[in-house]
């Protein structure tokens, strides 16, 4: 998965997990949906998500050059 989708998933569950506690727990969560909202709108006009930035950290490397994940063949 790469990290856009990464990214696009995470927000997705922020926001719902947001508007779920909104309704069942405070209303006050609604705030947490505008702060997704808003850092999407900022890195589609600045190119920049400090999300990708922490996915990429996190990010394992790549254990061989081989797409399957094995060992390279000699």
């Amino acid at each position: 998965m790469s990290i856009e989708h990464k990214i696009r998933l995470i927000a997705g569950s922020f926001i719902l997990i947001s508007l779920a506690l909104a309704v069942w727990v405070n209303q006050n969560f609604l705030w947490f949906t505008a702060f997704v909202g808003a850092n999407l709108i900022q890195s589609a006009l600045t190119k920049w998500c400090l999300m990708e930035k922490v996915l990429q950290k996190f990010e394992k490397e790549p254990a061989s050059p081989c797409c399957c994940g094995g060992e390279p063949k000699k």
